[in-house]
């Protein structure tokens, strides 16, 4: 081969390998926008695969049926309590804005207990004792502060709706990738273009994974939530909804739910007949601490991936993409985590 002809050789590969990146680029601002919806779909699909297989047999070999199953089940246990909790919350404020209207709103002068507190005792005790005092001069001496604090709760309550109905597009992406034969096999190919001969075992990795950080992480935290909530919710705890939230978020995040839960048991000692507040005492914190039965039961022998690694996929995912990537951070970081733990083996 002449000098002349391999440059033009050279030429060309650069020409068509540009071209290629430029198309694969276009291609991936294209998705960008739904990369995150459409990566908890594959996870979810993935996730349900079993439960799908499972079902479809007992079902006669009926794929579609079961799917649509699936995605109906899931997509009620998404709705009901969202549903339920962003009423909580809407009604919530409605109480205190009718109640501040009509100066009927009060706050119940905090305990001398508070002054001890590190750090913030002592200033927390004098704002809550002047707002205790005179709850409209307290708000207009912090109108700022209090608009700025309301900004910011609007919009994450907003991306929390926009999280539910996100996680109801991916459940029904989900339920479409399970129909749709060869999926499995598409996972299969991937790792084999990407490690070769050790395609099957990172693939299996990839699933055992993704399976137990759904059901160990996730699983655990949305059920150890909804039971903490309907506790709050029978209790009358204010604002159930949103607390129930905080919780549900404590527990991705890895975090003890009894952080919140105790001082809603103190309130409840303050506002409730002493025995309905024991009782509802000793319900909610054996339900904060649940998740030390759950995470067993559900992960079985599979070891879960170190709580560090966890937490900065969560922290990482919610900057990252919102409130959808808690659960998507997660599920990377640990899918990264064990396939790097598996390479180097």
């Amino acid at each position: 081969m002449t000098e002349e002809n391999q440059t033009t050789n050279i030429y060309d590969t650069s020409i068509r390998l540009l071209f290629l990146a430029f198309i694969v680029a276009w291609c991936i601002m294209l998705l960008l926008p739904f990369i995150s919806i459409l990566l908890w779909g594959i996870i979810l699909a993935m996730a349900f695969s079993p439960l799908h297989n499972s079902l479809s047999k007992r079902m006669g070999e009926k794929p579609k049926l079961s799917s649509t199953i699936i995605v109906i089940i899931f997509l009620a246990i998404i709705f009901v309590p969202g549903w339920l909790m962003i009423d909580s919350v809407v009604e919530g404020v409605k109480e205190l804005k009718t109640s501040f209207n009509d100066g009927t709103l009060t706050i119940p002068l905090p305990s001398e207990k508070v002054k001890g507190w590190p750090l913030v005792g002592e200033r927390l005790y004098a704002a809550w004792s002047a707002a205790s005092a005179n709850i409209v001069l307290f708000i207009t001496n912090h109108k700022e502060q209090i608009a700025e604090f309301g900004g910011k709760f609007l919009k994450g309550f907003l991306g929390i709706i926009g999280g539910v109905f996100q996680f109801a597009i991916s459940i029904i992406i989900a339920g479409i990738l399970l129909v749709v034969k060869g999926t499995s096999e598409a996972v299969s190919k991937f790792f084999r273009k990407l490690v070769g001969e050790k395609a099957e075992e990172y693939s299996d990795v990839a699933y055992k994974t993704v399976g137990n950080v759904v059901k160990g992480i996730l699983g655990v935290a949305f059920i150890q939530a909804t039971f903490v909530g309907i506790g709050f919710a029978f209790a009358g705890v204010p604002y159930a909804g949103l607390f129930t939230l905080v919780v549900f978020m404590f527990a991705v995040l890895q975090l003890p739910p009894p952080l919140i839960v105790i001082p809603v048991i103190i309130w409840m000692f303050s506002a409730l007949e002493t025995t309905p507040a024991v009782i509802w005492s000793i319900y909610l914190f054996v339900a904060s601490i649940s998740d030390n039965v759950l995470k067993p039961v559900l992960l079985g022998k599979g070891a879960p991936v170190p709580m560090l690694v966890i937490f900065l996929g969560v922290i990482g995912g919610f900057i990252l993409s919102g409130f959808i990537g808690l659960f998507t951070g997660a599920i990377v970081i640990s899918l990264g985590y064990k396939l790097f733990v598996a390479w180097l083996d």
